[in-house]
C-alpha cells in the first residue's frame, strides 16, 4: 500500500464488501417476530407481509451471496423495498396496537400486552437500523467501492482510527447499536448525524419510541391495578 493509499483512512477507501449475515440475521429476526405476534396486531392477511420479506431478501441473497459488493439499481431498489416492507408492518403492528389500547377492547393481559409491544419496539428499532445502513453514504454497496467521501454519520472510529484499527469500517451491527440506543436514550450516544435526512429519521425514530413505549406502559399499569 503507497503512502497516499495509507493517508485516506480505511472507511473511505473501496473494499470486498461488508458480509450479508449479520443484515440477514436481523431480517429473518423480524420474520420470526412477526410470526410470534397476535393475528390481530398485524396487516391482514397475516402471512402476506412476511412472505414478501422472505421472498425479496432471497432474491437479494442470490444477487450478493456473501458480501455486498455488488452496486446495481434493481438491487439497490430491492434493498430498499425490503426496509419499505419490514417498516410498514412495524408502522401497522404499533397502529394496531395503539387503536386496541385507546379503545379499552384489548383483552391481552397486562404480560401479553407488554410482549408484543416489546417485540413491536424491537422490529421498530430493526426498521431504522436498516433504513440507517441502507443510506449511509449510500448504502453498503456503494460504500465498499468508496465512490462517496462524505459520510452521513461519524463513528468514534472514523475519527481516531487507533480506537478501530486500520481496517475498520461502519457495518449493520453499527447501525443496529444505533438505532437501539437512538430509541432507548432518545439520543445517538457517541455516534454523530451530519446529514438532515439521519437527523429527522432519528427524530421520527425517537417519537415512535416514546409513543411505543409509553402507551403500552401506561396501558400494562392500569391492567394491573
Amino acid at each position: 500500500m503507497s503512502d497516499s493509499e495509507r493517508a485516506v483512512p480505511a472507511w473511505q477507501r473501496p473494499s470486498e464488501g461488508e458480509s450479508r449475515l449479520s443484515a440477514t440475521a436481523a431480517i429473518l429476526g423480524i420474520v420470526v417476530v412477526q410470526v410470534l405476534l397476535p393475528s390481530e396486531l398485524l396487516p391482514s392477511p397475516a402471512w402476506l407481509l412476511p412472505i414478501l420479506e422472505l421472498g425479496v431478501l432471497l432474491v437479494l441473497i442470490i444477487a450478493n451471496p456473501s458480501r455486498m459488493d455488488r452496486e446495481e439499481p434493481w438491487i439497490r431498489g430491492l434493498s430498499l423495498l425490503l426496509a419499505g416492507l419490514i417498516s410498514i408492518a412495524t408502522a401497522v403492528s404499533a397502529l394496531l396496537l395503539l387503536q386496541a389500547i385507546f379503545s379499552g377492547q384489548s383483552d391481552q393481559g397486562a404480560g401479553t400486552l407488554l410482549g408484543s409491544g416489546m417485540l413491536i419496539w424491537a422490529t421498530n428499532v430493526i426498521a431504522f437500523s436498516l433504513w440507517y445502513w441502507e443510506f449511509d453514504r449510500g448504502g453498503p454497496a456503494a460504500r465498499a467501492t468508496g465512490r462517496k467521501p462524505l459520510p452521513d454519520f461519524i463513528f468514534p472510529q472514523m475519527q481516531d482510527p487507533e480506537l478501530g484499527g486500520k481496517d475498520w469500517r461502519p457495518e449493520y451491527l453499527d447501525y443496529l447499536y444505533l438505532a437501539f440506543t437512538n430509541a432507548a436514550s432518545f439520543a445517538p450516544a457517541d455516534v454523530l448525524p451530519l446529514s438532515r435526512w439521519c437527523k429527522m429519521m432519528m427524530m421520527v425514530q425517537s417519537i415512535t419510541s416514546l409513543v411505543i413505549g409509553g402507551m403500552i406502559i401506561a396501558r400494562a399499569i392500569n391492567i394491573i391495578r
